[in-house]
């Protein structure tokens, strides 16, 4: 076994200013192995910038500059992640969620999304113009 020591005393991390955590169990219970990467990259994204009730604010084109992604990339990992039951999404704010008692490993799915099917009809439509 691996004996643990802190490498570096003048640089633990603490919590000050601002509350993220994630529970072991993310990892442990296999909630990890289920996600894609996107869905990874979006819940960490929630993750750091919610407040202590798992709240967050941020808009999907905010959420797509600051983690360079498509439209369609974030609709997939948020559904993705709604459908695992790991954040809910009103619209409009986020909340992530404590886990579940064990990890779904249901598919994302975003053929339905209104956004996603706006996106779709628009590069149609410009590969017509071709």
């Amino acid at each position: 076994m691996i004996k643990k020591r802190i490498l570096n005393p003048g640089r633990v991390r603490q919590i000050a200013g601002g509350f993220s955590y994630i529970p072991h169990r993310f990892l442990t219970d296999g909630f990890l192995a289920t996600l894609e990467q996107k869905e990874i990259l979006l819940y960490l994204f929630l993750i750091l910038v919610s407040d202590r009730y798992g709240l967050s604010y941020y808009s999907y084109d905010m959420i797509c500059s600051l983690m360079q992604l498509t439209l369609g990339e974030y609709i997939e990992a948020r559904d993705g992640l709604l459908k695992k039951d790991l954040i809910s999404f009103d619209g409009k704010i986020f909340q992530v969620l404590d886990l579940p008692a064990h990890p779904s490993c249901a598919q994302s799915s975003s053929h339905e999304d209104p956004a996603m099917v706006a996106q779709i009809i628009r590069q149609s439509l410009q590969e017509a113009r071709l």
